[in-house]
């Protein structure tokens, strides 16, 4: 049992490619940048969206000239893939079957999903984003690896 609520969870990868398709059909590409899988739960609203957008177009993952994570996707320009993943907040704590019940209910995830998508891209400039309800493949090379998981502060 949560004792607070932590607001919407972005795993973010560093990758040197990474796409999304739909029954077949390549929707979004990238080139170097982050794909990041996006997830909202109940109570969350557009500035947690916009607060995690913020943290990690910030977040300095990307190699310096001496190899170290000292980089953000702002300073390099690079890009970003938005995915909308609402397993992301399962239940694993028991039985052998994931819960869902702590994800948002689909009409505030797609809104903030699509809030986030527009803030991105207002914000950052190179935003593609994955098709939220769709069926997706999602094809990315990670770097490193680097996987991050993010979430913002309540408040």
């Amino acid at each position: 049992m949560r004792l607070w609520h932590e607001r919407v969870i972005g795993l973010l990868q560093r990758v040197s490619r990474a796409s999304v398709s739909v029954q077949g059909e390549t929707i979004a590409a990238i080139e170097r940048g982050l794909c990041v899988f996006l997830c909202a739960e109940p109570g969350d609203d557009e500035r947690s969206c916009e607060r995690l957008l913020e943290r990690l177009i910030g977040y300095r993952v990307f190699a310096d000239g001496r190899g170290r994570m000292n980089l953000s996707a702002a300073q390099l320009g690079a890009a970003l893939l938005l995915v909308p993943q609402f397993t992301l907040a399962a239940d694993t704590s028991s039985g052998s079957r994931p819960g869902f019940s702590t994800a948002a209910p689909p009409e505030l995830a797609s809104r903030l999903f699509e809030h986030a998508v527009r803030y991105a891209a207002a914000r950052h400039g190179p935003v593609a984003s994955g098709r939220f309800g769709a069926h997706m493949t999602v094809e990315l090379v990670n770097e490193g690896p680097v996987t991050l998981w993010l979430r913002t502060a309540p408040g």
